[in-house]
């Protein structure tokens, strides 16, 4: 199975979130938590917990760092699978899910494969992106290689509950 960690492809850089956590210094460091501890909403936790999420693979090459660094990996998914919790009562699988979306970290080898070794091909990697239509269920790789090439995946998808999609 392959972890995806997508935003909006017009989404705002992670540094513009920064300022808006502030840990809180009444936690209990006895407790381990798999995500820093905060005094917030829900809503704020949820920030917190994503923010925490993109600084964990703000240097990671999109996932090819993370292929020979299993502690980093670990820490990336325990943070997807913390955010997931806090998600649990959400529908992100309906319409809202249908755009286009900036991959930010993968463990998917194919798409690392090809990220890796594109000077092979005398170019670097630009935007990675992937386009979902949930009403028609289809979900489109892209790998963009600047100024004008495309590396092009078509696929489909299944909706396996509230909060997961299948891709076949």
């Amino acid at each position: 199975m392959a972890a995806l960690l997508h935003f909006p492809a017009n989404s705002p850089p992670t540094s513009s979130l920064k300022h808006l956590i502030k840990p809180n210094p009444l936690s209990n460091p006895s407790i381990p938590s798999k995500i820093p501890r905060f005094s917030l909403s829900a809503s704020s936790q949820s920030l917190s917990a994503k923010t925490h999420l993109l600084n964990l693979i703000a240097d990671q090459e999109r996932g090819l760092k993370t292929q020979t660094n299993p502690k980093i990996r670990s820490q990336i998914i325990d943070a997807i699978d913390a955010l997931a919790v806090l998600g649990r009562d959400l529908i992100t699988t309906g319409p809202s899910l249908s755009g286009t979306w900036r991959m930010l970290w993968t463990t998917e080898k194919e798409q690392l494969y090809i990220i890796k070794n594109a000077n092979w091909f005398g170019t670097q990697v630009g935007d990675v992106l992937q386009v979902i239509d949930v009403e028609n269920l289809k979900l489109n790789n892209v790998i963009t290689f600047p100024p004008s090439g495309v590396f092009f995946v078509r696929s489909s998808i299944e909706i396996a509950s509230d909060q997961r999609v299948n891709f076949r």
